[in-house]
């Protein structure tokens, strides 16, 4: 029989099923060698049910060649490192087949979860340490009502059935402190009690510090212990750091604290460093996840979501993430129970051209029908909304986005007369964004456009040399009168003109009204 190379093979043989494998896609000295039959010096057939899944990263390939090289506990047991009771436990369960493990997590559940913590706290050598680690997250991944033995143990305790794990992210070992981070996120969403207080916050302060670490995008530690990771496989274990975030999220509870620990702003952080397809899409599912909740919508407005996964749409070439984006728009315009932020999250999505793309969306053919659903949803939406745009709702929009460009109400006279004391509502909160833009932006257009509209502000509002003074406003335009960019410079420069002329004017009024005075006094004299 001729096979390629690079196929693996599915063939019966004496009524069971077998799977006819390359031998170069074996690890050597792995148990796949152990537990085979040789056909020829090429092939060998494999039983399915003791066939590994292919690893599809660096974490799942360590993983699988942790688990190959068993543990010898009677070394452990003859150096008074472990106890009795504790090696002829895990040497049972580790041979124990799945329903074996279940009768004995069933019956003797307290007494593994002992032991798994046990070998935890007194083995210090890293492989071991690495492949209990590995033994705990298989039995969780394979019935998630298995925390529970946890949970029972710390209760017994009185420990909480993440402090055992906690302090393993603070080691050496990548791999280890993935692991850790893994069986922590399992218990914290799976158990039947909530992680909360210092436990919580910890973990989410090392789930931001993770995911913003500039090593992590770049190269660092092989979780191998052999080199350095390539940034494809640092990027790798990151996606595996988001994937704990996933999985806490899917609790309302932990949304919450997720957004109270600012970590909205991390996950727009990673968002704009244009980080690969799939940590986009597992960022953004995030998002999808906190929009579930209503209030959480309402407060989600502070942050430059809409902007993010718009610039990430536009570019996008997957359809998972497409469809990831596209359920997160559509949550928080569906979700939001206040119409001014189901109205502000829509002219948010025009305002960074969400329509057009949704036009173009529109043309092509899906086979997910929740793709097209999205798009019919969110065409409707923003048509709507469009419809009942005003030229302040439209300024207003684009202020909160953050990307100032010289559209047609920025020049309009009309438009300053009008609405210029309005960016005083809410506590000058547009008043506020603007001048913050004059402070943070690094783009050019952005704070020419800036400049100029404080500029205008203070002709139209007789207080506003006063209110841009309190807000900082003068001296960040002032700033910029040397900016290296020509177009910035004279915007700042006219904005400047303008502060001073209204100072004339009201020095102008302040003398006439004090020679008025004079004159009244020397005729009464």
């Amino acid at each position: 029989m001729t096979v390629a190379r690079d196929v693996v093979v599915s063939i019966s043989c004496e009524a069971n099923r077998w799977l006819l494998v390359p031998v170069l896609t074996c690890p050597p000295g792995g148990y796949w060698f152990q537990l085979l039959q040789v056909v020829s010096s090429r092939w060998l057939l494999v039983p399915v049910l003791t066939c590994p899944p292919v690893p599809t990263n660096i974490i799942a390939a360590k993983a699988a060649e942790v688990r190959a090289n068993k543990v010898n506990w009677q070394s452990y047991l003859q150096g008074q490192m472990i106890s009795a009771e504790d090696c002829e436990v895990i040497k049972k369960f580790e041979v124990a087949n799945c329903e074996e493990k279940q009768t004995i997590l069933t019956k003797e559940g307290h007494q593994c979860a002992k032991t798994f913590l046990n070998l935890m706290a007194h083995i210090s050598k890293e492989q071991t340490v690495q492949y209990i680690l590995t033994l705990i997250d298989d039995t969780l991944q394979e019935n998630h009502q298995r925390v529970n033995i946890f949970f029972d143990y710390a209760k017994k305790t009185k420990n909480t059935a993440w402090s055992y794990f906690l302090p393993m992210l603070n080691r050496q070992d990548l791999f280890t402190v993935h692991m850790a981070a893994r069986i922590i996120a399992k218990l914290a969403a799976w158990g039947r009690e909530l992680m909360e207080g210092s436990d919580l916050n910890y973990y989410f302060n090392w789930i931001k510090t993770q995911l913003s670490s500039q090593k992590l995008h770049g190269t660092g530690p092989d979780c191998t212990g052999q080199g350095t990771m390539s940034p494809s496989e640092s990027s790798q274990y990151v996606q595996c750091v988001a994937g704990c975030l996933q999985l806490m999220l899917r609790v309302n509870e932990y949304r919450f604290a997720w957004v109270e620990a600012d970590g909205v702003n991390c996950i727009t952080a990673v968002l704009s460093n244009k980080c690969g397809f799939q940590l986009q899409y597992q960022m953004v599912f995030c998002v999808w996840l906190l929009a579930f909740s209503p209030p959480l919508c309402e407060q989600l407005r502070r942050y430059n979501v809409v902007p993010a996964l718009s610039d990430i749409l536009q570019e996008s070439v997957k359809e998972k993430v497409t469809r990831i984006i596209l359920a997160a728009f559509r949550n928080l315009l569906e979700k939001s129970s206040e119409r001014e932020a189901r109205q502000e999250y829509a002219l948010a999505m025009i305002q960074c051209k969400v329509l057009k793309q949704l036009e173009n969306l529109d043309q092509q053919k899906y086979d997910d029908e929740d793709i097209t659903e999205d798009i019919k949803f969110l065409l409707e939406s923003l048509g709507e909304s469009v419809q009942d745009l005003s030229s302040f709702d439209e300024y207003s929009s684009e202020l909160k986005s953050g990307r100032l460009e010289w559209s047609p109400v920025h020049k309009s006279e009309k438009f300053w007369r009008e609405n210029a004391v309005r960016l005083n509502e809410k506590n000058y909160e547009l008043l506020k964004i603007l001048t913050r833009l004059l402070e943070v932006s690094d783009d050019p257009q952005v704070i020419a456009v800036a400049a100029h509209d404080v500029g205008e502000y203070v002709r139209h509002y007789p207080r506003g040399k006063r209110v841009i003074e309190q807000l900082g406003g003068k001296q960040l335009v002032m700033n910029h009168m040397h900016h290296e960019d020509q177009l910035v410079r004279y915007n700042a420069l006219l904005a400047v003109q303008k502060l001073m002329v209204h100072n004339w004017e009201y020095l102008g009024k302040q003398l006439q009204s004090s020679d008025q005075q004079q004159q009244a006094v020397a005729t009464r004299s």
